[in-house]
Formats: C-alpha cells, sequence, structure tokens
C-alpha cells in the first residue's frame, strides 16, 4: 500500500487513537493485556519497549514500579499481571470475544442502580462512574444509572462492590423506556460511527506490508483504542439495538487485526 494512502487512511482515525506517545506503562501493560497468557518474560517485555523508544534502564524501571503498585507480581524472570490489571483483563478478553448470540434471553426487567448518599468525595463520584461503566450501565440522571439485566449479575465484583457500597439497587419490569431514551443513554448512535470507524482502520492495517516502528506504535495505539472502545459496548439485548448494530463485525475485525498484529510483533523482537 503506497505511503501516502497509509498515512491518509490513519489520519481519519487520529482523534480516536489520540496522538501523545506511548507511556512506558502503557506499552508493558498492554502487551501483558494482550499476550496469550497473562505473563512475559522479563526480557521480551524489555524488547518490546525497545520498539516504542523506550529504553532498558525506562521499562524496567516501570515493571518495578508496576510490581511494587500491585499490578504485576515478579517471578524467575518474569512478570504476570496481577490486582486490577488481572481483572482488567478478564474485561478485555470478555469484551473482544462475548457475541450477541453469547447473552441470555432478555426478560424485560431493568437493573437500576441509585446513589444512596448523600455527600461524596469526588474521588468516591469518579470511582462510581468508572464502575457503572465497566460494568455497562448507562447513567439516566444524576445518581441513576441503569441496564437491561440480561448481564451476570455477579460479573466484576470489585467493580460491583463499588455500586454496593453507594447505591441501592432494584430489578423490575420496566415497559415504558421509549427507544430514543436508550438511545441516549447508552450514547449507541455516537458508538456505532466511531466502531464503523476503527472497524475500517484495522481492516486497512491488515493489508499494511512494510513495518517500522511509526507503523508499530500507530497499530499498538490503534489496537488500544479498539479494545477500549469494545469495552464501552453496552452489551443490549437484540430488541434495543439499532438494525445493522456493528458490535460483531468490529470484534471479528479486531480478533483478525489482533492475530496478525501479535504475530507481526513476535517476529521482529523475538
Amino acid at each position: 500500500m503506497p505511503a501516502v494512502a497509509v498515512d491518509e487512511r490513519r489520519a481519519r482515525v487520529a482523534d480516536l487513537i489520540g496522538d501523545r506517545p506511548l507511556s512506558a506503562r502503557s506499552v508493558l501493560a498492554t502487551a501483558l493485556l494482550g499476550a496469550d497468557q497473562p505473563h512475559l518474560k522479563v526480557g521480551e517485555l524489555v524488547d518490546m519497549a525497545a520498539l516504542f523508544g523506550i529504553s532498558d534502564g525506562a521499562a524496567r524501571t516501570c515493571l518495578w514500579r508496576m510490581a511494587s503498585a500491585g499490578e504485576l507480581v515478579g517471578d524467575d524472570g518474569t512478570y504476570a499481571l496481577a490486582g486490577r490489571l488481572l481483572e482488567r483483563r478478564q474485561r478485555v478478553d470478555d469484551a473482544s470475544r462475548i457475541d450477541d448470540t453469547d447473552l441470555p434471553p432478555w426478560d424485560g426487567t431493568w437493573e437500576l442502580a441509585v446513589v444512596s448518599m448523600e455527600r461524596r468525595p469526588a474521588t468516591d463520584r469518579l470511582a462510581l462512574r468508572k464502575a457503572a461503566s465497566a460494568l455497562h450501565l448507562g447513567e439516566l440522571r444524576e445518581g441513576m444509572w441503569l441496564r437491561p439485566d440480561n448481564l451476570e449479575r455477579n460479573r466484576l465484583p470489585s467493580m460491583r462492590a463499588v455500586l454496593d457500597q453507594q447505591c441501592v439497587h432494584f430489578h423490575r419490569a420496566e415497559t415504558d423506556i421509549p427507544a430514543e431514551t436508550v438511545r441516549s443513554v447508552f450514547r449507541l448512535d455516537d458508538w456505532a460511527v466511531d466502531a464503523r470507524r476503527l472497524t475500517t482502520a484495522m481492516r486497512d492495517e491488515l493489508d499494511v506490508e512494510a513495518l517500522d516502528a511509526e507503523d508499530f506504535a500507530y497499530q499498538f495505539a490503534l489496537s488500544i483504542a479498539a479494545v477500549r472502545h469494545l469495552q464501552l459496548d453496552p452489551l443490549l439485548p437484540a430488541e434495543l439495538i439499532p438494525r445493522r448494530w456493528p458490535a460483531r463485525a468490529m470484534r471479528n475485525t479486531y480478533r483478525r487485526f489482533d492475530e496478525v498484529f501479535k504475530r507481526r510483533l513476535n517476529s521482529s523482537f523475538r
């Protein structure tokens, strides 16, 4: 593919992947999150970081700091995910592998989480917002989160604990939530637009042959953006999603892209 055409295509999704340099932590965490097993040798991680201009010393220092923070555990020259990053890997795996057909039938029940604490510090409010997002709840209005009750209730226990601490829960059959409200609460139109853009971008990269460090950095950032976007899929039942919903196409494309990208990386640093 001509370099000009590649640059033009990549520019179309620049706002989705961002243009900030990848940090050592982002590179190392993403490498472990995307590995076939959630652990890699120190040498492999250092070589991976070098592809993105991160020095040996900076990579090793970052690994030590991540281990000190409880995000990694080290054993005999190998680092493995731990704590929040290990749970995040579960979310990444679920986001990339789940299929619409994997969801159980929906019986019409809605899950509601209503904030029950009168005063909350900003840190608690932020924690609740992150937890609700990870659990695929949408904010109907300030202090009220909801979603169709079509997912496993005990999913992501640490995130569920945040909701349990700050909210009271209700499960009820509700039939008068308009389709437009669902589209707005879960930002379905915006999600679909960005999903199609990312899907096209990943398909374009499958045809790129000669890769340099800049190409790897772009594809790495694209992979991160795709995973983050898949995690924002609200996983609504078929009754509530618009026609031609692009989630399945994006997941299928991501799996192909991820396989090709990992193969390219492995051949470059091993």
